[in-house]
């Protein structure tokens, strides 16, 4: 029979043995999660500190959060254009993929029992910084994406799409958790190197490029300068000929074919505050000199207006070139001044834009024809009359009627004159007064008959549409502040008379004397006019306000 101790023997100590060997599985679970762990980090490059509790089995990373921004475009460009070697594979760090400029702001803990639970700590980024970087990279928006975040908000589903790669087949940035987000927006970014990039010469956000006309022939006809070479001369006497002035002429002379002007274009930087530098657009970086913009800059007190229309106008026109994002806010002044319907028809007429049959009636119309046939018809039977008279009379009183009848000719003949000119006077001040106050035309519908006066005269190419009219005239306006002055002059004019209530006589000589810059500034408002109907309800729009309610994200 089995003793105390013996039962004490056999079962106690089993029971012992099962009591820690939990204790030594934490121990041993623990130690390979912590080293797996490690792993992980040098894996990713990240500074991390890693604890385990072998009793409890509990595991805390120290992860730095880092608040993120993009390298510089120009100093970087290797960077810039590259991606990072050793990008981290844990989620949360979907951003290591891109080189960045980093700054640590903080430190986050984390209680894990296993690997897979571990999460990197998202990077805090500007979400215009952020789409600005990838648009330039190639990605391409998602209208539909950017619809839904800005209808939806932090509701939008996880994995809603709001840049595609560069051939719209795959995702590039979408909606991710928000676990870690502390109520900011939280998305996540992928990208290939299957998909290509872009390079330092591709446009970047915030910049427009206008192009402007080729050189033009010289004073006395001759055609622009061209590049040739000198010719490959042979010195063998059968090859060498002379011409009248003892020169070597060869056979073997060899030159270039002419080559073409080139079309020079101006790419310009457009910030919050208006033109912020126009750089020649050419491939040697030497010669990326900035041109003067001192003429185009928006003073802090809005005394010069120049600054604002130039802004606009480029804004606009690169809104309406399919750029998505911008700085430049036009002001609601402009936007409404442009939206207006301001110029009458007639005004148009009297100024030799239109002809008076392509507008609705408007003029009070005369009968000059008839009138004058029945004034001749009256004098006729009374001068009839007054002969028949004076053919009843005697000699000498028969002369005397005939000498009072001419001279009542001559002053009827006089006044008639007089009459006619006051007549017409009457007539071109109630002209004016119909034309002020004939139909207004819509501005896009004034611009194109402007454009074309303007290509008549010849001051525009026949070739050129209103798109490109407009750009040769923003590369006037960077290159010539004479032009330019006259120009915003005659904005301002403009608008004013529109927000006084309307043209008067006064304004129409002012467009009468300086018509050509009229019919110009007529196209920059209607390229900002045509941005207004397509910025609303676009992807841009949609983009803009995205952007404006969430300033800052977060990254992984």
């Amino acid at each position: 029979m089995a003793s105390g101790p013996d039962i004490i023997t056999y079962i106690g100590v089993p029971l012992a043995v099962l009591g820690v060997a939990p204790i030594i599985y934490n121990t041993i679970s623990t130690i390979a999660t912590v080293m797996k762990v490690k792993r992980m980090l040098r894996r990713g490059r990240l500074a991390g500190i890693t604890r385990g509790d072998v009793i409890n089995h509990v595991i805390e990373v120290e992860l730095p959060r880092y608040t993120i921004a993009p390298l510089h475009r120009e100093e970087h460009y290797k960077e810039y254009w590259g991606l990072c070697d050793y990008p981290s594979k844990i989620p949360g760090g979907s951003w290591t993929i891109f080189n960045w400029k980093c700054h640590k702001i903080g430190l986050k803990t984390q209680r894990i029992d296993y690997t897979d639970q571990l999460r990197q700590p998202q990077a805090e980024i500007g979400f215009e910084e952020l789409i600005s970087f990838l648009l330039d990279l190639g990605a391409i928006p998602s209208a539909n994406g950017f619809r839904m975040l800005r209808g939806s908000g932090l509701w939008v589903p996880i994995g809603t799409p709001l840049l595609l790669s560069p051939d719209g087949h795959e995702t590039v940035l979408t909606i991710a958790p928000l676990d870690d987000s502390d109520g900011n927006l939280s998305l996540a970014v992928k990208w290939s190197t299957n998909w290509g990039m872009r390079d330092q010469s591709s446009l970047p956000p915030y910049w427009v490029l206008i192009k402007g006309l080729p050189a033009q022939p010289s004073a006395d006809g001759d055609n622009p300068e061209t590049i040739v070479p000198k010719p490959v001369e042979e010195t063998t006497e059968e090859s060498a000929k002379t011409d009248g002035n003892d020169t070597l002429v060869t056979k073997t002379a060899k030159y270039i074919p002419t080559i073409e002007e080139a079309i020079p274009a101006i790419r310009c930087q457009i910030g919050i505050n208006g033109l912020i530098a126009a750089i020649p657009d050419d491939f040697d970086p030497q010669l990326f000199d900035q041109l003067s913009i001192g003429h185009l800059e928006i003073d802090d007190m809005n005394t010069n207006t120049t600054g604002i229309w130039f802004a606009s106008a480029i804004t606009a026109f690169g809104t309406s070139s399919q750029t998505i994002l911008w700085n430049y806010k036009i002001p609601s002044d402009i936007l409404g001044f442009a939206k207006k319907d301001s110029i009458p028809c007639g005004i148009l007429v009297l100024l030799g834009v239109v002809g008076e049959s392509a507008t609705p009636e408007w003029a009070t119309q005369y009968d000059d024809d008839g009138e004058k046939r029945e004034e001749q018809r009256k004098k006729l039977k009374e001068q009839s009359r007054a002969m028949m008279k004076e053919n009843q009379l005697p000699p000498d009183q028969k002369a005397a009627a005939i000498r009072e009848r001419q001279l009542k000719s001559h002053d009827d003949w006089v006044e008639s004159l007089n009459t006619t000119r006051r007549r017409d006077a009457q007539r071109v001040e109630t002209r004016m007064v119909e034309a002020v106050q004939s139909p207004k035309w819509d501005n896009k519908l004034v611009a194109e008959h402007n454009l074309a006066w303007l290509k008549k005269e010849g001051h525009v190419e026949e070739s050129h549409d209103l798109k490109r009219a407009v750009e040769v005239l923003l590369w006037r306006m960077v290159n010539d502040p004479k032009i330019t002055g006259d120009l915003v002059t005659l904005l301002d004019s403009w608008k004013a008379f529109v927000d006084s209530g309307g043209i008067r006589r006064v304004d129409y000589q002012i467009l009468k004397e300086n018509q050509v810059a009229f019919a110009n500034a007529s196209l920059l408002v209607t390229i900002i006019e045509d941005s207004v109907s397509a910025a609303l309800g676009s992807l841009a729009m949609d983009l803009q306000e995205c952007i404006r309610v969430w300033r800052k994200v977060r990254l992984g």
